[in-house]
């Protein structure tokens, strides 16, 4: 018997140092700090294109005024679409976006990377058995 995979869920500051979201060359507008694809037009058929191991998607939460970051392509209360120079190869991991600007410590970020590998390094294992 395996163990069963826990889904994370982490602050937005650890995402970006582990997964490095980046401007894609042909992203048509400037938003999300620059990083982000637009949910309709050109930006959208892109993001269809993209490797979905790179694509996460913003979304409203719902139930309050956090935003959050969670792997692969959504259509429901999205923001917009990231693209990451990491894979997140179906790991069930979502980073929440804090409206109030809260940020890590820098032994927060590292602790959270942490979690990141170990639950990768775990998605492998049960993925080769």
């Amino acid at each position: 018997m395996t163990d069963a995979i826990t889904p994370l869920i982490l602050h937005e500051d650890s995402f970006y140092e582990f997964f490095v979201p980046y401007r894609h060359p042909e992203a048509a507008h400037d938003i999300w700090g620059g990083h982000g694809l637009e949910t309709f037009g050109a930006d959208l058929e892109l993001v269809r294109s993209l490797d979905q191991n790179h694509v996460w998607t913003v979304v409203e939460s719902g139930c309050d005024n956090d935003l959050w970051i969670t792997s692969g392509f959504h259509y429901v209360n999205r923001i917009c679409y990231l693209v990451t120079e990491k894979a997140h190869d179906g790991l069930m991991v979502d980073f929440r976006v804090p409206h109030n600007m809260r940020s890590l410590t820098p032994l927060g970020v590292k602790r959270q990377m942490m979690k990141i590998k170990r639950s990768l390094n775990q998605l492998k294992t049960v993925g080769a058995q």
